[in-house]
């Protein structure tokens, strides 16, 4: 593959709802472009960006993937980005490597939760975007309705440029707005240009006005003309489109049929001519070695620097370390430096990839993106320069694991080998964290989903051939008493020459409101027990309440008053008197009304108005109370507090009953109760893990 300037090279994110036709558009491209000499298809595994195991198996994207299209002298880097919102954290490194994005979307009519997302993103980041509405070809298909439900959505801001011949449910032809001429598909892979067909004359026009009207509208001298009622050229609306598109005040809506390979070729055509090039990419922001912001700029004639965006853990190439060459050029077997570790690489292995093919090259100008396998210290969100580092970028802004799971090993004596792939997974996933409950000794694994999870323990198995399991963590609970108690702890033990005496009397009483966890007080007087073995006592009663009488979690909540014992000249000790302590703990305790504590967490939900009834009561079901209600950025924040118990796959339920629109986050809050019914199967059910 030749090298490619940067204003010959298109960087485009394939982003929108699951199942839209991303990948097999890539697969058309790529096809289409000579790239590969037969189109795969989603449902025979064979395609050339879902290449991983479990992509294959489930028929849908899991992670990025990179095809570069060469086109008509200019290079077009399609970014084939996941639709389910599971492998979100996929999409954030795709819009930092892309320029724009091009949002799928079916001819049904509506706009999908997954384009809106799409949209919103692009609009917050100031991303150019535009709409490519594909599966034209299926059955009951409305392209009219379909953009009217962009323009409704997003009023001025949206326009076809191209619209659909349909005859007898086929598509046969593509319709120009701009030019007005149609192009009938040769059944060959071109086309021939012919009059708008009379039955698409009205919509086309219509279309037509909306699109004069959009570009006139990001133009001044073209807006005169048009309130002149100056006729608009061809010119003038590709300079109104181009300058709305890089501004991203207006989307194109163009069309294709992917799986038919309809359309795909004028799509390119269309991408490379409206779309921007990587030299008319904003600035970047970063930091200069003091930290200071600056602004970076592609630029081919700078001293090298790159942005690392993605980690793949190959187990056969070893690591691969996806950049965006923001300034200069790398060249293979270039020295450069780890501007976050200070730490020297050798760019010993240079490539661009296509699928999970490294296609060996000598070097990428700035705005291209490429591979380096094989770097020893490098992370996704460093910084790559020269050897004078003199920037760093910004870290790229992940969304959080909202869902935890415990994980093991399926077969004892593997943990060590299933952990150590976890770790390399996580090199490889920003959004999956795997973190020790240092309480429960549950190694936890944190995603955006149960999917996300399913998928990361069936990689272990696919790339590091050893099995993990999933199930539910163990809940944190504790223990507390409700009543004070007085009971006696007292160890006497006789087997010959020294014995063992310890004799103590303790109070057991309830701390109020939780204001500390555990208490000594020493009410001792006359020197019934000696004070040499009062810290004992306090030793004794600290390790004792670790493990509490009804099911064997920590005791909270208790103060222990010692007052009174005796002891023995000869026989009593230390280790006599925690012992003593110890029996007198199991006795107050069990007498002392013990209760069962579950730990409560405030969560606080973000949803669209019109989920507020679905929401506050599936909050309620899971034993929540609802302590208000605000308005925030145009939706709704719920906040309750609900046991932890009930929140593990509170995530995956949130996206369905809100189709992905909420979000929430949770924080400890306190413990409180469990109710009596539930607390008896727990407390059995902890009797039964600690037999076992």
């Amino acid at each position: 593959m030749k090298v490619y300037h940067p204003q010959d090279i298109v960087n485009i994110a394939l982003v929108g709802h699951g199942g839209e036709g991303k990948t097999t558009l890539t697969e058309a491209m790529l096809f289409d472009s000579g790239a590969i000499e037969r189109m795969g298809k989603v449902e025979d595994g064979n395609t050339t960006t879902d290449y991983d195991s479990e992509e294959i198996k489930r028929q849908i994207s899991i992670g990025l993937a990179l095809a570069p299209v060469e086109w008509n002298g200019k290079k077009i880097n399609v970014i084939d980005v996941p639709g389910y919102f599971d492998f979100e954290g996929e999409a954030v490194a795709a819009y930092e490597m892309a320029d724009s994005a091009l949002i799928m979307l079916s001819p049904n009519g509506i706009v999908p939760v997954g384009a809106q997302k799409a949209y919103e993103y692009c609009v917050k980041h100031d991303m150019p975007r535009a709409f490519v509405v594909n599966q034209i070809d299926k059955e009951n298909t409305d392209f009219v309705k379909t953009v009217g439900a962009l323009g409704t959505k997003y009023p001025s801001a949206v326009a076809a440029v191209q619209m659909p011949i349909m005859k007898d449910g086929k598509f046969t032809g593509i319709i120009d707005i701009i030019g007005m001429k149609a192009y009938l598909f040769d059944g060959k892979g071109g086309t021939k240009q012919e009059e708008v067909p009379q039955d698409f004359l009205e919509d086309a026009q219509a279309l037509r006005e909306t699109l004069v009207e959009g570009a006139a509208g990001n133009d001044e001298e073209l807006m005169e003309k048009f309130f002149d009622g100056q006729e608009l050229s061809e010119e003038d609306i590709l300079k109104g489109l181009g300058e709305g598109i890089a501004q991203g005040s207006f989307a194109p809506v163009f069309v294709c049929s992917a799986a038919q390979n309809l359309g795909v070729i004028t799509l390119m055509d269309k991408l490379i001519s409206l779309m921007p090039a990587a030299i008319d990419a904003p600035e970047e922001q970063a930091v200069d070695m003091s930290g200071n912001p600056v602004s970076v700029k592609i630029d081919p004639a700078a001293s090298f620097t790159a942005h690392v965006l993605k980690t793949i853990a190959d187990p056969f190439v070893g690591k691969l370390s996806i950049v965006k060459v923001m300034q200069g050029v790398l060249k293979s077997d270039m020295s450069i430096t780890n501007a976050n570790t200070g730490k020297p690489e050798k760019c010993s292995n240079l490539g661009v990839m296509r699928g999970k093919k490294l296609i060996p090259v000598d070097q990428i100008e700035a705005g291209d993106i490429g591979a380096i396998a094989k770097l020893q210290h490098t992370a996704t969100g460093d910084t790559l320069c020269s050897t004078n580092c003199v920037v760093k970028y910004l870290p790229l802004e992940f969304p959080q694991p909202c869902i935890s799971l415990a994980v093991g090993a399926k077969k004892k004596g593997e943990e060590e080998k299933v952990f150590s792939g976890l770790h390399r997974l996580e090199d490889e996933d920003p959004t999956f964290k795997l973190v020790k409950d240092t309480e429960t000794g549950d190694m936890l694994a944190n995603g955006m989903g149960e999917m996300h999870l399913e998928v990361i323990n069936s990689k272990l198995k696919s790339k590091f051939n050893v099995e993990g399991e999933l199930h539910d963590p163990k809940i944190p609970y504790r223990e507390a008493i409700k009543k004070p108690v007085k009971a006696q702890g007292k160890h006497k033990k006789q087997s010959g020459g020294h014995g063992q005496y310890g004799d103590v009397w303790l109070e057991f009483s309830p701390v109020p409101d939780g204001l500390a966890d555990f208490i000594f007080e020493d009410k001792i007087v006359g020197g019934v027990v000696p004070r040499q073995y009062i810290p004992a006592v306090e030793k004794g009663l600290h390790e004792s309440v670790k493990k509490g009488v009804l099911a064997g979690y920590p005791v909270v909540g208790l103060k222990c008053t010692l007052y009174d014992g005796s002891y023995h000249t000869v026989d009593s000790s230390e280790m006599a008197f925690k012992v003593a302590a110890n029996l007198a703990f199991k006795k107050g305790m069990a007498e002392a009304n013990p209760i069962l504590l579950e730990p409560i967490v405030k969560v606080e939900v973000v949803i669209p108005d019109e989920y507020m009834g679905d929401i506050i009561g599936d909050l309620n079901r899971r034993r929540g109370r609802i302590l208000g209600m605000n308005p925030v950025d145009g939706m709704q924040e719920v906040t309750a507090e609900v046991p932890m118990s009930e929140m593990f796959k509170y995530a995956t339920d949130l996206r369905s009953m809100t189709q992905a629109r909420g979000s929430f986050k949770q924080t400890f809050e306190r413990y409180e109760e469990v109710p009596a019914q539930m607390a008896g199967k727990i407390i059995e059910q902890a009797k039964k893990d600690m037999e076992e």
